[in-house]
């Protein structure tokens, strides 16, 4: 049995209780480690220790932790470069020899220091989302395959936080997830992408509970699409990049014409995403958004959800040009064409991508109000 000591979001009992599952811990007490103090890694969502003279650490002891707990606790922090180290922590009972997680110096770029209420307001929900993935992966993936899947992982859980607060109109049925009865859910495949299968009942529309079923998704992320416009100059701007569905699906053509688009990170709203794919992919400032829509691609067979937008820009003949992120091996050719040159597209079957579909047609709708407030 071992004693350790939490200073960072471990603190929160609903992750500590994701992360340990049924092994538990014996006791958890009020404890300080002198001469370290918490900071935000900056650029991610947790935080590390650092040495600092006349500085104090708080957070909890724990005490009595078994094998198999610590085994879980390792698994959940090992692959960011975290390991454990002997301390000594001060309690209201006087000193007590215990472990703490610590990273080599220079690991991460320090930021503003640790405040567990600030991430609790920001972040718990999304985090104990994504230590429940990451937990169903022990003992069959490593921990540092893990760290390299958890930024698709954080968005996955961004998603199904988004999913869970947003306020949506009622079906007309009048049906909710409260008549849908889950019977049990796993996930045959996870990696960039997952797919998470479910046994489950759901009311049919004459009241009565329906049979069990086995369904399954494609378990994907929220995605920022926006179609750059130029009032001004009544341009829009279409995106080009090759396309892996096409390629699967045989397609002779895998590059598509798209709108810009990116997934939602965690510490994201879809409108930052909208701006900064935008100045990733093309090299845009945009001036400005409306939302076009807030939708399912393809609801029944994947989750994953598009907040599209028309994006006002200015769009001069030199706007056009590659551009992509080379760290996401993105090779994206940027289109300048007229209002009516893409329409002409869109009605000659040359568009093949429905949000960009979607987007034109939206826009034909408003293009006279935009245009008159130019």
């Amino acid at each position: 049995m071992r004693n350790l000591f939490f200073y960072g979001t471990l603190r929160h009992e609903a992750l500590l209780e994701t992360v340990l599952g049924d092994a538990g811990v014996a006791a958890l007490r009020p404890a300080q480690l002198p001469g370290y103090r918490a900071y935000w890694a900056d650029g991610h969502g947790f935080p590390f220790l650092t040495q600092e003279p006349g500085g104090q650490a708080i957070g909890l002891l724990a005490e009595g932790l078994s094998d198999d707990a610590i085994a879980r606790l390792d698994f959940y922090e090992g692959g960011f470069g975290y390991g454990l180290h002997p301390v000594t922590v001060q309690t209201d009972h006087g000193p007590v020899a215990a472990q703490v997680w610590l990273v080599p110096d220079g690991t991460y770029d320090r930021g503003a220091p640790f405040d567990l209420d600030d991430w609790a307001r920001c972040r718990a929900a999304l985090n104990v989302r994504a230590a429940a993935e990451v937990m169903g992966l022990y003992g069959t993936r490593s921990a540092a395959e893990v760290a390299r899947m958890y930024p698709m992982i954080e968005m996955r859980a961004q998603s199904w936080v988004m999913g869970r607060a947003e306020q949506v109109p009622d079906a007309p049925g009048g049906m909710t997830r409260a008549d849908v009865d889950l019977i049990d859910s796993q996930t045959p495949y996870i990696d960039y992408f997952a797919v998470e299968s479910q046994r489950l009942r759901f009311r049919k529309f004459s009241g009565d509970m329906g049979p069990e079923v086995h369904y399954a998704s494609f378990v994907a992320t929220d995605a920022a699409l926006v179609l750059p416009y130029d009032p001004v100059r009544d341009r829009v701007m279409l995106v080009e990049q090759f396309r892996m569905g096409p390629q699967v699906r045989g397609d002779r053509v895998p590059w598509q014409l798209e709108p810009i688009a990116g997934r939602i990170d965690a510490d994201e709203t879809p409108e930052q995403t909208a701006r900064r794919e935008a100045l990733e992919e093309a090299g845009l400032e945009l001036r400005g958004l409306e939302l076009i829509s807030r939708a399912y691609p393809s609801p029944g067979c994947s989750n994953e959800y598009f907040h599209t937008y028309l994006g006002l820009a200015d769009l001069p003949e030199d706007a056009a040009g590659v551009g992509g992120l080379l760290a996401e091996s993105e090779d994206i050719r940027s289109h300048i064409l007229s209002f009516d040159a893409a329409m002409g597209m869109a009605d000659r079957g040359e568009i093949r991508v429905v949000p960009l579909l979607m987007a034109l047609y939206w826009l034909a709708r408003h293009r006279d109000r935009l245009r008159a407030g130019a």
